[in-house]
């Protein structure tokens, strides 16, 4: 097969966890397109499985059917031979079959699996990369490797701005932020009062407010939200020591980069495969409540309005993740 696409529009994270995917096509078929949304964009423009991207805004510029038309006319010029479909969504589907793909491979199941000319059962557990990896039925033991496309320039700009600011090499980053509100856990600036060491506080530009908030004008907490780009963020997360994270985005870039990860996870739960996956890592929980988990990805507010998920994994709990001492991930 020549010509392969990926579409994956999913969130960032799933982006990242795509990698190990188009790591694998691209060592049978050679490097692959991918469709993709413009937040996961800049991980693809660099990657070396990568060898062209289409940038689908399906929430803005591209949004609706005439939006999805317009690209699929444009996937069509290309004469793409097969098309390989991560994400689980009535859509891409579509796409794939509107841009006339003739050999279109997706999870048996998936909303507009009808449409799919091969269909491939989709792992019931373990981690969400493995599983993923799925799709190019890879020879049994094949591990899924998640990783970025990083250049020298954005490890310049992660190391320019740590040395701007006076920051060396394995300080704490903390990750406060999420699209899914119940999935915040409220007590980062707790734990950075609490820790004897440089702080570097990461997220995208909708996260500066709230890293603004939390960092409270402490001289030892630093801001970076909003100040790099994607993958120099990425860059600047393969300096820390540890990174402190909801599940989110950031959790699966420290993991690609090779960062010790402390994740705390409250209305979800790691057996949806969206865990830590290194030796070191560490998960906090409260996994003592029968009501978790409550979604999928974590409702904005709780449905029982008490968010005792959060509210009671103590600022003490997560300081023993990140010092690695016995017994750290917590079981309610």
């Amino acid at each position: 097969m020549s010509h392969v696409l990926v579409i994956q529009t999913a969130f960032l994270g799933d982006a990242v966890l795509t990698t190990g995917l188009l790591d694998q096509l691209a060592e049978r078929f050679g490097p692959v397109d991918v469709v993709t949304t413009p937040a996961a964009e800049p991980l693809f423009l660099t990657h070396p499985a990568v060898r062209r991207t289409w940038r689908y805004d399906k929430r803005g510029t591209d949004r609706g059917i005439v939006g999805l038309l317009r690209l699929a006319a444009q996937l069509r010029s290309v004469g793409y031979a097969g098309a390989y479909l991560p994400h689980r969504s009535l859509r891409t589907a579509v796409l794939a079959r509107a841009a006339g793909i003739p050999e279109r491979i997706g999870f048996t199941g998936s909303p507009g699996s009808w449409s799919y000319t091969r269909r491939i059962p989709r792992p019931p557990s373990g981690p969400e990369a493995e599983r993923l990896l799925a799709l190019a039925e890879p020879s049994p033991g094949t591990p899924a490797r998640v990783s970025l496309g990083l250049i020298a320039e954005d490890h310049e700009q992660a190391a320019d701005w740590l040395a701007s600011r006076g920051i060396p090499s394995g300080f704490v980053a903390l990750a406060p932020g999420s699209i899914w509100g119940t999935k915040r856990w409220p007590y980062y600036a707790e734990l950075a009062a609490a820790l004897d060491e440089p702080v570097v506080i990461v997220g995208g530009p909708e996260d500066r407010p709230l890293a603004d908030t939390l960092a409270g004008g402490k001289d030892s907490v630093h801001v970076a939200a909003g100040a790099l780009s994607l993958r120099a963020s990425a860059a600047l997360l393969a300096r820390a020591r540890v990174l402190v994270t909801n599940d989110s985005a950031p959790l699966h870039l420290a993991t690609a980069v090779g960062t010790r990860v402390v994740a705390v996870f409250g209305p979800t739960v790691p057996a949806f495969g969206f865990g830590p996956r290194g030796a070191r890592d560490r998960i906090v929980e409260h996994a003592g409540l029968d009501c978790r988990p409550c979604s999928s990805h974590g409702p904005q507010v709780c449905p029982l309005g008490h968010h005792r998920c959060m509210r009671e994994i103590s600022v003490a709990w997560v300081l023993d993740a990140v010092k690695e001492a016995p017994g750290a991930v917590r079981r309610g």
